[in-house]
């Protein structure tokens, strides 16, 4: 098995700051798509896409200070 992730280039993208291609202010796949080549020319092997979509992971501030709090 060849593990090319071990000495590959990842390049992670937050999709909605990389390239807006619609005029709405936010990035979206298909300005990903469009710097494929480039990112292809810079070396990076593999593209790593941060979650485009709100995460269950989120917290509100008030949750995380009475974590913190105990």
């Amino acid at each position: 098995m060849d593990d090319w992730w071990k000495r590959g280039v990842i390049y992670q993208i937050y999709p909605l700051s990389f390239q807006d291609t619609n005029g709405d202010g936010k990035g979206d796949l298909q300005g990903i798509r469009q710097r494929l080549d480039y990112l292809a020319w810079l070396g990076v092997d593999a593209v790593w896409l941060s979650h485009i979509f709100p995460s269950p992971m989120m917290h509100s501030s008030r949750t995380r200070t009475a974590a913190i709090s105990g």
